[in-house]
């Protein structure tokens, strides 16, 4: 997945306070007994997040915000309108947050297609990196200047974002040090923290859908496209079940003098399973990449019937040319090596690191097109094409 953080902001305390200086989130608002049981949303795949509805507010936890989080963060929305009234205990929560959302930064590609599909395209007002974007709907609107480039991580253009004034920031962070988002929350900007990107499985990913939903006030529409591919990625599924064969699969590809490989607790090793593969690192430990020398990758995969995402190697010249043992895998004389990074957008961003955590239902029904022939005879694939 493409991950990008903002950078930490330079000091800009009197900016800062002339711009928001009344925004306090730590304000007033007091005494509020917001801490009564209310009605938990229906969550089944997800694991970083909860959400809890109350008699006109609702109450988000993010409880893996990153990896190895030992902390979480609680975050209140109510209608603006019904904000207004209420007495909250705001130290109880990370961010209080008025809705529905009218502007909204965004951080990572991956929030892009979730709020595409609930139709709010248009309350984002500022990415960092905008050329990393593969949505022509996005595209359109960051042609158009309405959505502002926040320059990339280690140079983020704090004037722009200042000026956007943005009713939340949605982040991410890979760990508990972000001066940014530190310098951020204190001007009374709601800071909100989105770990979309750590669930480990298909429809977990897909379904932080109804993370954003609330932001919107778009909760049943959230609820419906999340059913639709859940629905979509549980039929493909079955279909695979029926294919004959399990074709063994190698992933990724060498980086300098190391090979890494999905471990087999991962995403894609999930996908794998799913589209009724056999994935030679399966029974592997960890979630994220595991390194590998290329002799120990030949031992193993040599023979392998299909080849993913070969690095970011897009045709088989420029695989043989990077290394020459490349042409000794059989999925290289074969020519059933696939690559996700071949499709990209109108600035080069990859697609699949954008889309496909939302649909999980189009990789799926990709890899079985790929490694099951003729199961999905008319089917074109949307993320993974083969090496040219």
């Amino acid at each position: 997945m493409r991950i990008r953080t903002i950078s930490p902001l330079v000091p800009i305390a009197l900016a800062l306070a002339l711009v928001w200086g009344c925004g306090d989130k730590k304000g007033p608002r007091t005494d509020l007994p917001v801490e009564t049981q209310g009605q938990n949303s229906t969550l089944v795949h997800a694991k970083g997040f909860s959400i809890e509805r109350h008699n006109g507010f609702t109450v988000i936890e993010v409880h893996t915000p990153w990896p190895g989080a030992q902390k979480s963060f609680k975050y209140f929305l109510a209608p603006k309108e019904r904000l207004a009234t209420l007495r909250i205990s705001a130290d109880a929560y990370d961010a209080i947050v008025g809705t529905p959302v009218e502007k909204i930064v965004l951080t990572s590609t991956t929030h892009i297609p979730s709020v595409e599909a609930l139709g709010a395209l248009d309350a984002v007002v500022g990415f960092p990196g905008t050329d990393l974007i593969s949505s022509p709907r996005a595209r359109a609107l960051v042609r158009q200047g309405r959505i502002k480039d926040l320059a990339m991580n280690e140079s983020i253009n704090t004037e722009i974002l200042l000026s956007l004034r943005p009713d939340v920031v949605m982040g991410f962070g890979i760990n508990d040090t972000n001066k940014a988002y530190e310098t951020v929350d204190r001007t009374g900007l709601a800071v909100v923290y989105n770990g979309d990107w750590v669930e480990r499985t298909p429809l977990g990913k897909a379904e932080w859908i109804k993370f954003f939903a609330p932001f919107f006030q778009k909760e049943a529409q959230a609820d419906s496209i999340f059913s639709a591919i859940a629905t979509a990625y549980g039929d493909a599924r079955e279909l695979a079940k029926k294919a004959d064969g399990r074709p063994t699969v190698l992933t990724g590809g060498l980086y300098k003098d190391i090979w890494y490989v999905a471990g087999g607790e991962s995403w894609m090793a999930q996908f794998l399973e799913d589209a009724n593969a056999r994935y030679l690192w399966a029974e592997s430990p960890g979630a994220g990449s595991i390194g590998l020398g290329l002799e120990a990758v030949m031992v193993k995969a040599k023979n392998a019937d299909y080849w993913l995402n070969p690095s970011a190697h897009t045709s088989y010249d420029d695989l043989a040319a990077a290394n020459p043992h490349h042409r000794q895998f059989k999925a290289f004389g074969d020519r059933n090596i696939y690559s996700n990074a071949v499709e990209t957008g109108e600035k080069g961003g990859v697609l699949f690191y954008e889309l496909a955590p939302q649909r999980p239902d189009l990789v799926l029904r990709d890899l079985i097109h790929i490694l099951h022939p003729g199961t999905l005879p008319d089917y074109r694939t949307t993320f993974f094409k083969p090496l040219k």
